[in-house]
């Protein structure tokens, strides 16, 4: 995997105008991208984009500017909108679904939009006192009414791991207690405070896989708004394989695959599941498997 330049314009530079909000749903040049419940309205894989006018209820947000240069709001619906019930030729769909099926901006698009949305709808009231806030920075922060702290959304860094034998040969990986035995991905798991991204990622597959690790490297990253998490991955190459163990709790069993069998479970022929298109799990064992397939 290569790194990539942003695909999206933020338009971060229109934030702190006054009435920014106000002023954009006002004009019929203005584009809006709808999330309810973590879903949006989809047409032939295209994520739809609205007048400001087809939104009756909702919080607002800037979003950012389309590759034609139009600005994008995010209208962030409460559940039940009967107003917003897809037309025929509509579906609402989540991130996973939408994996792998459009480009990157609209991926970064989507993505920012969930998380914002998420944002919105689950920090109404100042962490601090309890108090209730404003939005400000067209919807990128929130001022305390009480107490006047600032707040912002909140990314939380989390590593995921691809394991790789020494001879570089097969992969390791786990199967998580919540799927149940049925797809088997890389390891990961939460940054905790006062700890290095790296630390993180020799405790985290000690703890879940049994095994340390000889190296790693910096992969790539992938923003992941459930709930608000970004994704840092890398390679790491074990140091004794035979003492690979699952945990037994969040990991039930933990297994060596050859290249082949990668091969084969990338194609959807077993021995196992694989992660979906959308996420940064499969990326990373696409890009091991491409290595020297």
């Amino acid at each position: 995997m290569t790194s990539q330049r942003p695909s999206l314009d933020r338009a971060a530079e229109l934030r702190d105008e006054a009435d920014v909000l106000e002023r954009l749903r006002e004009d019929p040049a203005t584009r809006v991208i709808v999330v309810r419940e973590g879903r949006v309205r989809v047409v032939d894989s295209t994520l739809l984009r609205v007048p400001p006018s087809a939104v009756v209820e909702a919080t607002w947000a800037l979003l950012g500017r389309d590759s034609d240069g139009a600005v994008v709001l995010l209208a962030a619906a409460p559940p039940e909108t009967d107003s917003l019930d897809a037309a025929p030729d509509e579906i609402w769909l989540g991130l996973r679904d939408l994996g792998g099926r459009i480009d990157d901006q609209e991926s970064e698009l989507l993505i920012g939009a969930i998380a914002l949305a998420g944002w919105l709808r689950d920090a109404p009231f100042c962490p601090t006192c309890g108090g209730g806030t404003e939005l400000r920075q067209a919807g990128w922060s929130r001022r305390c009414m009480v107490c006047a702290r600032e707040h912002f959304p909140r990314t939380d860094p989390a590593v995921i791991v691809v394991v790789e034998s020494r001879d570089g040969e097969r992969l390791l990986l786990g199967a998580n207690a919540n799927w149940g035995g049925r797809m088997y991905s890389c390891f990961a798991g939460f940054t905790e405070a006062g700890e290095s991204l790296e630390s993180t990622v020799h405790r985290e597959i000690e703890e879940e896989s049994g095994v340390r690790l000889s190296s790693l490297r910096y992969v790539s990253s992938q923003a992941w708004p459930f709930p608000r998490s970004l994704m840092v991955g890398f390679r790491a190459v074990v140091d004794e394989e035979s003492a690979a163990l699952a945990d037994g709790e969040e990991i039930i069993d933990v297994r060596w695959f050859s290249r082949a069998e990668i091969g084969s479970a990338l194609a959807g022929r077993g021995p196992v599941g694989l992660p979906g298109p959308a996420s940064i799990a499969r990326a990373l064992i696409v890009d091991w498997y491409e290595e020297r397939a």
